[in-house]
């Protein structure tokens, strides 16, 4: 049998890259974390990692060991907050949410759900999706209203695949929108490329919006001009608004802002693919599963209402 709190000494000593750094961090001396990777090792049959001047390698049987040992330990977390719930006088659901979803989408999921379920008491986090999927993984949050661009989910610590151990249940999209200061030559434009943009400075309202920017530029085949950089799609249209520069703004959150106006872009459009992520069990949380249905009526009603968003300023 394969003890778990080995798989936690290894787990340490891949994340560390060295018996010394794991022992440290366990509280553990860097003897008694070599005697438990021998032991993890006699057990096997088979070595799991090899020391050398460089530092600790994992083998493939370490490198999977390692995996199952990060899905054993965030299922413990779970089961945790579940037990820890058991003695509580009321229901508990903490959704995770990013800001602009929790603005757009989760009000009227939250009115229909507290209304069917009025026991339970809710906890709202906001949390962007690095964030959030670890806190699903982990039991700390129920289920998270998240988003991706058009790569997979954000991975985990140490690398962990984003999807490891959560369900993803896709609501709708939300895609980019160019932003321009007032008087702006495109302004009257149905539709434009960023690179017609190349020549404007840029205001960035968030990391993930200047990465797709920068890999549009890069293939596109110039240098984006940073003006500003914020972590708030608001505070960025303001500062469009002021005249600083141009931004990428999701469609959700656009806002009218001192005259400015967005203008789609040319297809394919590129998009935030929002959805919401729970965990990956036998037995799904009622109450989490019913938020979720929620949700994806919110999401259906709002793309009916507009195509997935607010009205496009103007």
């Amino acid at each position: 049998m394969i003890d778990v709190h080995r798989l936690r000494v290894l787990r340490a000593v891949a994340e560390h890259g060295s018996f010394n750094r794991a022992a440290s961090a366990l509280g553990l001396t860097p003897s008694a974390v070599s005697q438990h990777i021998a032991s993890l090792e006699r057990g096997l049959g088979r070595p799991v990692a090899v020391r050398s001047t460089r530092g600790v390698t994992l083998t493939a049987a370490g490198a999977l060991l390692t995996e199952t040992a990060r899905t054993i330990e965030a299922e413990l977390d779970q089961v945790r907050h579940r037990i820890d719930r058991l003695a509580a006088r009321r229901p508990k659901l903490t959704v995770a949410t990013f800001t602009s979803g929790g603005r757009h989408l989760l009000p009227k999921a939250l009115t229909a759900f507290v209304s069917a379920h009025p026991e339970v008491e809710l906890t709202v986090l906001e949390a962007e999706p690095e964030d959030a999927l670890p806190m699903v993984r982990g039991g700390a949050a129920d289920l998270a209203l998240t988003y991706r661009f058009d790569g997979p989910l954000p991975s985990g610590p140490s690398g962990t695949s984003g999807a490891a151990g959560v369900n993803w249940l896709p609501l709708t999209e939300d895609p980019l929108y160019a932003v321009l200061p007032p008087g702006h030559r495109f302004a009257g434009r149905e539709a434009l490329e960023p690179a017609e943009l190349a020549a404007d400075r840029w205001v960035l309202g968030c990391l993930k919006t200047e990465a797709y920017l920068r890999r549009y530029a890069e293939q596109a085949g110039f240098e984006p001009r940073i003006a500003a950089s914020t972590t708030d799609y608001f505070f960025a249209q303001t500062l469009v608004g002021a005249g600083v520069g141009v931004a990428l703004i999701p469609h959700i959150a656009l806002a009218p802002a001192g005259g400015t106006t967005a203008v789609p872009l040319a297809p394919p459009r590129p998009a935030r693919l929002i959805g919401v992520v729970t965990p990956r069990r036998p037995d799904p949380e009622p109450y989490a599963a019913a938020l979720a249905g929620a949700l994806a009526g919110a999401a259906g009603a709002a793309d009916r209402a507009g195509a997935g968003g607010p009205a496009v300023v103007r």
